[in-house]
Formats: structure tokens, sequence, C-alpha cells
């Protein structure tokens, strides 16, 4: 398993040629440091090169390890990420037969002139600072400078992870959004976690240690009810469907089967090794695409379609295997892997981050009950069928206006979503007008509340073994809305409708749509990070009944 860690990151690295590699060195080399992408790939190279992987890139390695060394310290670049990872980097060409050992004590003696309150962008000044998950990436990159022999930062790192103990909800889930207390997104609860098992694993037992230990271990346990079947971190806000999310997810069920180990549960230890392994499996799969991108669909790259304009390829494709590093840095080869759970399975989160997951019978629905409006849509925006494309129902809702760039106009939030009409006007409950609330749910089934223009409808989610069933009720005409995938950037899918099914084909597999009610295709496409997508309306009196079938 270990050696699958560095097999993985490899092959991140090889869609980057070297005519690329070179291209992007001469432009930092104009411009400067500016962000920590450039020193990530240069970690990642360096990395494989001590594992005897890329020898090839060894001359330009050492030019472009040199650069950064000697430039870090000089400049404000997003250091907070890039010193923690250069220094990983040192740590392996230092036992490397094929790197003079000159080379790494100029590299050392170049780190030693980092001035923590100058190098990093953002850091606690005191334990009552709000700077969020910037300061653990510092106290992480100071931490395995001092564990080179390259400084003392204890008094530093202290106060940096002090700083952060308020950022976790009563779950221990990091809450990441600066500008609410909700609309925390689910991939930097998993970051953060995962540095911090991280700072952990690599032996830090500062006067924290314990403190965070026991919340890392509440979450732990919880982030085994939020991966889908499909091994998929949950949807929700920012940087979202990139590769790099499992990799994260990686990291802390290595750290946490680790745990249990340790604690003498192997086989809560081999399940944590299963969800790894699972989680691995998803970039194994999107890696096995050409061209190799970033992100889960198949638009080309330079479109940046799905993308923040943050998340550009340069720096979002390597991080997938920065990110894979830490779980080669976690990862116990001793535990044995169980069977992947997919066992009936519940959880409602905090309403800091307002989601319910359902998992039975091989299916798994994410519901958003307050979403973030820039980034999804309130409703069932997610249900994945073990095995089947995560994307050919829904795997992540359309926003309404996506703050990530999609090369058409959304008309409106999309999602798996009751509605009504209103003043001869069709309203789904996707978007800020409507509320939603959780009556009561089990691991196979849910009864949601959703009051929209003054009217409530009540709805019933059940799984059963083999489809998952809608039931929608309310005192007035009643509507539904269904997503159809259409296009994932370079396949179509086949979309038929007979009687009352509505089928959709997509490599190999199918969703079948099956209602009592009569329905019509909407006009217009919607897009979400994977694609474009098709809906349906139905319309019923009081009550529609909806099947849906993943094949």
């Amino acid at each position: 398993m270990k050696n699958k860690y560095i097999d993985i990151m490899e092959k991140v690295l090889s869609a980057y040629n070297y005519e690329h590699i070179e291209s992007y060195f001469n432009k930092v080399k104009k411009e400067t440091l500016s962000e920590h992408g450039f020193p990530r790939l240069t970690a990642n190279i360096g990395i494989l090169i001590a594992h005897k992987r890329r020898l090839d890139l060894l001359p330009i390695f050492l030019e472009m390890m040199e650069y950064c060394c000697k430039t870090i310290p000089t400049v404000l670049a997003a250091n907070d990420f890039s010193v923690r990872e250069i220094v990983c980097c040192l740590n392996e060409i230092e036992k490397s037969e094929d790197i003079d050992k000159s080379y790494v004590l100029r590299f050392k003696e170049y780190l030693k002139t980092i001035d923590p309150y100058k190098c990093y962008n953002v850091y606690a000044k005191t334990p009552e600072d709000t700077v969020y998950n910037w300061a653990i990436f510092t106290a992480l990159s100071e931490f395995f400078r001092q564990k080179a022999g390259l400084c003392d930062s204890r008094e530093f790192i202290d106060i940096q992870i002090e700083s952060q103990f308020k950022r976790f909800d009563e779950n221990g889930m990091y809450m990441d959004n600066a500008e609410s207390e909700i609309n925390h997104p689910f991939v930097y609860d998993l970051v953060s976690r995962g540095l911090l098992t991280l700072l952990l694993s690599a032996g830090y037992r500062g006067k924290h240690y314990e403190r965070l230990d026991a919340i890392l271990k509440k979450a732990g346990l919880l982030t085994l009810k939020m991966q889908s079947v499909n091994g998929e971190i949950p949807f929700g806000g920012r940087s979202n469907q990139f590769l790099h999310n499992e990799a994260w997810l990686a990291s802390i069920c290595e750290y946490e089967a680790k745990r249990y180990k340790n604690e003498g549960d192997l086989v809560l230890a081999g399940k944590f090794k299963a969800a790894a392994k699972k989680a691995l499996s998803v970039i194994e799969a999107w890696l096995k695409e050409k061209p190799i991108s970033h992100i889960k669909n198949r638009f080309p790259i330079e479109s940046k379609f799905g993308c923040e304009d943050y998340a550009y390829f340069d720096k979002y494709m390597i991080t997938a295997a920065s990110f894979l590093y830490t779980s080669y840095l976690n990862c116990d080869t001793s535990i044995e892997e169980g069977e992947f759970d997919i066992s009936p399975d519940s959880f409602l989160t905090s309403y800091r981050f307002h989601k319910l997951f359902l998992k039975a019978h091989g299916y798994f629905l994410e519901f958003d009950l307050n979403a973030d409006p820039h980034y999804d849509a309130k409703g069932l925006g997610r249900i994945h069928k073990m095995n089947a494309p995560s994307q050919i129902c829904i795997s992540v809702p359309c926003s309404g206006h996506p703050i990530y760039n999609i090369n058409i106009k959304n008309p409106a939030p999309l999602s798996i979503c009751p509605g009504i009409i209103n003043n001869g006007d069709c309203i789904f409950a996707t978007g800020n007008e409507s509320k939603w609330e959780v009556i009561n749910y089990t691991n196979e089934s849910a009864v949601i509340k959703t009051e929209i223009c003054g009217k409530s409808i009540f709805t019933k989610y059940e799984i059963t073994p083999d489809f998952v069933e809608i039931t929608a009720e309310s005192d007035s005409e009643l509507l539904f809305l269904l997503p159809a995938l259409y296009f994932d950037g370079k396949n179509y899918a086949d979309i038929s409708t007979k009687g009352n099914i509505i089928t959709v084909d997509y490599q190999g597999h199918q969703c079948i749509y099956e209602t009592d009610a009569e329905y019509r295709e909407n006009e217009t496409l919607s897009a979400n990070r994977n694609g474009y997508y098709k809906s349906f309306t139905l319309k019923g009196e009081k009550q529609i009944k909806i099947k849906i079938t993943l094949i």
C-alpha cells in the first residue's frame, strides 16, 4: 500500500511533460515565486527521484530545488504551504544515492535563514487571533523545519495550534468559512484535519497534543460515515471535485487505522485501511483518462471548466501528488486491510455543515439542507450507487450562480428537489427562500419537511435493496425536479423517455427514473463541476412518487 502512493504520485507527475516543467520554471524565474504550485511541483519531483523514479528529471530538479530553497526565505509566496513540502523533499533526497550530499547541506543552510514572522503570509500572533487553516499549514511547516534541525519554533507552533481550537464544531469538523458561521467547505475540513494528522504522526507531542488527538478521533469516525460508497468525499463548497480531494481522505483514514491498531481494535483499523484504498481508487480511475486532468470532468484543461480561478492545472494537478505523500507518511503497512464498509449508516452534521448522509444497500444519499448558493443547491444533491459512475444521477448540485467557471449560464439551481406552483410560477426549494428540516431519519430513510412560499411539503426518501424511493406530499399541487446527465466534456449520455420512465444511459450504466406524475423536459441546460445536465419537472396533485434505480 505504501508503494502504491508513490506509484500514483508518479502517475500524477506524468501529466507534466519536460517542456511543461521547463516552461513553468522559466516563468517563475522571470516573475519570481508568487504561490506554492511551483515549490509543490519541485518537492514531488524530488520525492520521486529519491524513490528511484523519474531520474531523468534530476538535473532540472536540482536547479528547481536550489531556486526554491534560496528564494523562499526572501519572498512572501504562500510559503505557509511550501516549506513543509520542501523539507519533506529534503528528508527524502538526503537518503538518496543519486544526489550528492553537498546539495542537501546547501539547501538546509538556505532554509535555516527563514524568519517565520517574515516568511509566512498568515500566522497567529496570539492564540486569540482568527487566521483559519493557514495557521495549520504554517505550524506544520515550522514543525517539519524544526524536526529537521533547522530551527526551534516550539512556541510559534503552539500559538498556531491554540488559535485553531475555536474552529472545530461539536463533531470535531473544521469550520473554515471566514464570512459565515455556516457553509463551511468539506474539502477544507478534510485538509485541516489531514494536516493535523500529519503533525501528530510526525511526532508533535507539545502541550496541545492530547486535545488535538481527541478532536481528530471524534471526527475520524464520522469521516467513514461521510465517505460515499464510491469512495468520494462529500460535495459542498469550494475546491470540490478535484483529484486531490480523496488524497486527504486517504491520509486521515491511514492515521485513524494506526490509531485503532495501537488501541487493539484491528477490525476498525482494517475498515479505515479499506476506506483509504477506496479513496485511492477514485484518483486512479480518473488518472486513466487521457489527457490527465486535475478535476472530475472531461472538458479541455485550458477551459478551466468546473474550476475556481485559483484552481488552475499547474497548481492543482500536482496537489494530488502532494497530498498523496501525506498519506504515504501516515501509512502503516503492517495493518491488514478489511472489507470496504457499505453497511447501513447515517449521519446528520451540525447546522454549520447542514448535511444529512444515508447509506444502505449499496446506495449513498447526501442532502444539503442550507446550501451555499455560490457552489451548491438545497436538496438531494448526490445519489451514488456502488460501482456506477458517480455523476450518472447527480454527484454535486448545480448552483444558480456558481463562482467556479462554467461556459454556460445556469437558469436556476438544480438538485433532486420538491417544489410548488405559486401564482402560476414553478418554484423549487433549491434556494435560500426555502427552509429544510429533517423530521426523522434512520440509516435507510429520512422524512424532510420543506417550506416554500408559505406552503409545506413532506418528503420521504427511502433506500430499498433495489432502488431509492421518494414520496412527496403537500396540500396543493406539487412539483419535483430531476437532473439527467447530458455531457461530461467528452462523452454524451443518451436520455430517453417512454411512458412513465426516464432513462439516462452513460458508459454502460443506467439511471432510471420511474414516476406516477406527469413530466416535461425543461428547455435549458444546467452545469455543475462534472458537466452539463438536462432536467425534468414532475407535476402531481398533492402527492408524487419516484423510484430511482442505478445499474
